[in-house]
């Protein structure tokens, strides 16, 4: 059995390292890089299947690597910050990030929230394979939840794991209002140690993504529904 691999990009050795030891006991496989351009070009050559990006960097940000790498590949990402200001954060939630941890961390943090992502991410296969795959139409958009593909006028969009989640959750139920919470313990996890603005910024992200402001509704002082008129 392959072991997950889990790309380091964190320009301070000795905090890379020790979260480099700490996973491979945990038995993962890791790789690390001490600068963004190097880690951009690991994504492609390592093919992680989780990065842990830090802020910081001597080169390019840790913004414009997650920017980077989530317009060519869909792989979750936890960023590593020393800012503690939730503007920053929900910056790096926007360009892509799936998470974040805030320096200094516990090393037990770091291993259940990766563990939480890979849970999300890992779909096991049905017992029995589908004959057809019937997609799922609204407007200009199909779902074909077989492949996890989601296109728009025909062309495929790229959604990270809990963007396609999270559509899946509101358009299986259109009309059905789903508070952020709701939203938050069904496609995160009741184990996710974020807020409710990770709702927030990915509903944004998918109404942009997928042109569908009028389709995703804000029910104010509640949360969100899928609009129930929608064929």
């Amino acid at each position: 059995m392959e072991r997950t691999k889990i790309l380091i990009i964190e320009d301070e050795r000795a905090i890379a390292e020790l979260l480099a030891y700490r996973l491979e006991k945990e038995g993962f496989q890791t790789m690390i890089v001490g600068n963004g351009t190097d880690g951009i070009q690991a994504v492609h050559a390592f093919l992680p299947d989780l990065l842990l990006l830090d802020w910081m960097l001597p080169d390019l940000s840790g913004i414009e690597v997650c920017r980077q790498v989530t317009a060519v590949r869909n792989i979750p990402i936890i960023m590593i910050t020393a800012k503690s200001d939730i503007t920053d954060k929900i910056v790096g939630l926007e360009f892509g990030a799936d998470d974040y941890i805030t320096k200094p961390f516990d090393l037990r943090e770091v291993i259940a929230r990766i563990r939480t992502v890979m849970r999300r991410v890992s779909q096991p296969a049905s017992a029995a394979p589908e004959p057809a795959d019937t997609p799922m139409r609204f407007k200009h958009v199909e779902i074909f939840k077989s492949e996890r593909l989601v296109k728009k006028e025909n062309v495929p969009v790229e959604l990270t794991p809990k963007e396609y989640d999270l559509l899946i959750t509101l358009c299986s139920h259109k009309g059905r209002i789903f508070s952020r919470s709701e939203l938050l313990d069904l496609v995160w996890g009741y184990d996710y140690f974020g807020d409710t603005r990770t709702v927030d910024i990915h509903i944004q992200r998918l109404r942009k993504k997928l042109e569908a402001s009028d389709l995703i509704i804000t029910v104010f002082g509640i949360g969100y529904k899928f609009d129930k008129q929608v064929e």
